[in-house]
């Protein structure tokens, strides 16, 4: 529901079928107890058993605040997880601590490794907010592809076509088929083998630090049919008042921003989204039919 008041649909309720059917298909376990794993200072490694992880990510955003305010920083991996919605709006408490936040997933096979065909690395989104005094955090929030699998997979369902660019296929090839991509092909990382670096960077923040799955060993979020995912994450909190200091921390902050919006084309990264939700909390927000119609008939089934 915060995806949709953010105007981010790929991520919003179009899900909810999505995770109704990997409970429905065992890729999830809906009566998952997530566990505390390791514990030392200011890091811990949650598992979250394989359940959706929600709760799990919760808890790892609560572990970092306290762990940030006593040691100056907290750093809380998860294992054993899955797809995790919108990295930006999971950190949003951070900022409300007066933390700066960061969030890293890895995910299914989608960008080859530079000048490979195989995709082995994920979409491998990362997100970071820096909270303002008196206005709404910066919140900093991507995929390492050139667009996020999901307006691909929306387009699929859609029956249209994508524009070359975003993806290629089974033979490395850029290609304007939405389903070739998806099931047989490839992403694109954004900026060439800058991109494709930094998908290998948050792989292994993810992976090795948590012992999670790579992407190759986790079958695509978007089939019914596959294995448990397994992939990880990893939130970080730090408290500015432990470097240069919370007033000093706002001063850079502000000029930056003040800088920034001298130029009347620049906007702040995360207010088109805040923008949306204050709208969409006074206004609603709008479910295509045929989403509704499917949302609808998964809630009889669950009655």
């Amino acid at each position: 529901m915060a995806a949709e008041e953010q105007g981010l649909p790929t991520h919003g309720m179009s899900r909810v079928p999505f995770y109704c059917g990997m409970l429905r298909k065992g890729r999830a376990d809906g009566a998952a107890a997530p566990r505390l794993i390791a514990d030392r200072g200011a890091v811990c490694l949650l598992d979250n058993a394989d359940g959706l992880p929600y709760v799990t990510a919760q808890w790892a955003i609560e572990e970092v605040i306290q762990r940030a305010r006593r040691n100056g920083i907290g750093f809380a991996g998860i294992r054993n997880s899955a797809h995790v919605g919108v990295l930006g709006i999971h950190l949003l408490p951070v900022a409300q601590a007066g933390l700066v936040g960061f969030a890293f997933t890895n995910s299914p096979a989608a960008i080859p490794p530079w000048g490979g065909r195989k995709p082995l690395f994920g979409t491998n989104p990362v997100a970071a907010a820096f909270p303002r005094r008196g206005a709404a955090p910066i919140v900093i929030d991507l995929a390492l592809t050139t667009v996020v699998r999901g307006r691909i997979m929306m387009a699929m369902r859609k029956g249209e076509r994508i524009p070359e660019g975003w993806a290629l296929d089974r033979n490395g090839k850029p290609t304007s088929d939405p389903k070739e991509a998806i099931e047989h092909g490839s992403l694109f990382p954004i900026g060439g083998v800058k991109g494709a670096m930094l998908a290998l960077m948050f792989e292994l923040i993810c992976a090795a630090l948590t012992g999670s799955a790579i992407g190759p060993e986790a079958d695509s979020f978007f089939s019914e049919e596959g294995n448990r995912p397994r992939i990880g994450q990893a939130f970080i909190a730090i408290d500015p008042g432990a470097l240069a200091g919370m007033d000093t921390y706002f001063e850079r902050v502000e000029t930056v921003v003040s800088t920034m919006l001298a130029d009347p084309e620049v906007r702040l990264p995360g207010s088109r989204r805040f923008a949306a939700e204050k709208s969409a909390r006074s206004q609603g927000i709008d479910i295509p039919d045929e989403l509704l119609a499917q949302i609808e008939k998964l809630a009889q089934k669950a009655g």
